[in-house]
């Protein structure tokens, strides 16, 4: 039997935060690649820490020439992020941090399971299993934690990119612990917010100060209470921020990337992948099904499992799970998403047009509960199959 009276917590880390700066630059690899050849090849990863940037892992383009060109581009575009993220200290600084570019031409044992067959039956880039989460407690279809804890570090990029707040750094991290009465969110406990400062001089009372206004201006209103614990630089200054003050890699906030814990995780991770990994496409093809699932009212909750192996076009398994709340039998649901979707890797980069340069704009604040854009980026959050869904079950 689920709980319905009980308190969740998740967490967000900012664009500066030492793991998001290294998701950022091989996501932006990705994209250049990407915006070069739409079936560009791209596995990047990148390393960061005190005044050093390493980035590796396999491209593949068709054209050998071009390849060698953007290969040489790898310094510039991860100095163009340090840049845009804000870090210019001593020991991280855009212009002066050491660039190491170890990236290397794809496996082609790993390029002959996806380029072997018609692609038709192109297969999975690898194998592994991938979770998409909807649920109906936010306008965005989200758990309310994960999604506010993302707004108020968004917020707080914002205010300090166009100088409302520039004492603030780069580096922040949220955490909320929400409060649920029948199943339902109602509130939040406790608040806690660390982010780094420019200004040594201030205290924790001077930095929540200039990050509460945004705060309860971001979160329900009545969710602030005069209960709610507040935890602001709780260690007291937080000067030094980034990867100068912790290393950083590729990868390593999966959950705070998805649903901060409220559903499963595959495992996988998402940033510096093309399209053709179902690390990356799957598991946003499982939250499209998920979030047009719940938009169409079959449940009010909804867990999609995807499951793939390497050079195998279809998946193995399709599984849904509408915790109880669902309006038809599970298996009614896993029958209709594998009707109203190709499930290939190449059927899902072909219906959210994945094969463009739009991913480095996921990096931070998380990849999934976002609005769809124009060009294309987030096109896994529209919920344009509501129709065919109801049609099919």
């Amino acid at each position: 039997m689920s709980r319905n009276n009980y308190l969740f917590t998740s967490e967000s880390v900012s664009e500066g935060h030492p793991d998001k700066v290294c998701d950022r630059i091989s996501d932006a690899v990705l994209d250049a690649f990407l915006a070069q050849e739409p079936e560009a090849r791209v596995a990047a990863e990148t390393f960061a820490t005190t005044n050093r940037v390493v980035i590796g892992g396999e491209v593949g383009l068709s054209d050998q020439d071009k390849l060698k060109d953007y290969m040489g581009r790898i310094d510039e575009i991860a100095r163009a992020c340090i840049k845009d993220i804000g870090y210019e200290q001593d020991k991280f600084h855009h212009e002066t941090v050491e660039i190491t570019n170890l990236l290397h031409e794809q496996s082609a044992h790993i390029a002959q399971g996806v380029d072997a067959a018609s692609d038709k039956d192109e297969g999975a880039g690898d194998q592994g299993i991938m979770f998409g989460y909807a649920v109906n407690e936010t306008p965005e279809l989200m758990p309310a934690p994960i999604q506010y804890s993302h707004a108020i570090l968004h917020k707080l990029a914002e205010v300090r990119k166009n100088g409302t707040e520039p004492t603030l750094g780069p580096d922040a991290k949220s955490q909320l612990s929400v409060r649920y009465v029948d199943g339902k969110p109602v509130g939040v406990t406790s608040i806690v917010l660390s982010t780094q400062h420019l200004d040594e001089a201030m205290t924790s009372a001077d930095v929540r100060a200039v990050v509460e206004p945004y705060i309860r201006g971001t979160l329900p209103e009545g969710w602030i209470t005069d209960a709610t614990e507040w935890h602001v630089n709780p260690t007291g200054k937080f000067v030094i921020g980034g990867p100068d003050g912790d290393a950083g890699l590729t990868g390593r906030k999966i959950i705070v990337d998805t649903y901060g814990g409220a559903a499963p995780h595959g495992g996988g991770a998402f940033s510096g992948k093309d399209p053709t990994k179902v690390d990356r496409s799957a598991a946003y093809a499982a939250r499209y099904l998920a979030k047009n699932v719940v938009a169409a009212g079959l449940a009010h909750r909804c867990t999609i499992q995807l499951s793939y192996a390497i050079g195998v076009a279809k998946p193995l398994s399709i599984y849904a799970d509408t915790h109880g709340t669902g309006q038809v039998h599970e298996s009614e649901i896993e029958k209709a998403v594998g009707q109203v979707m190709d499930l290939t890797p190449r059927g899902i980069r072909t219906h959210l047009g994945m094969n463009k340069p739009i991913y480095a704009r996921t990096a931070a604040y998380g990849h999934f509960g976002r609005s769809p854009d124009a060009d294309g980026g987030f096109s896994w959050e529209k919920t344009d199959l509501i129709e065919a869904l109801k049609a099919a079950v």
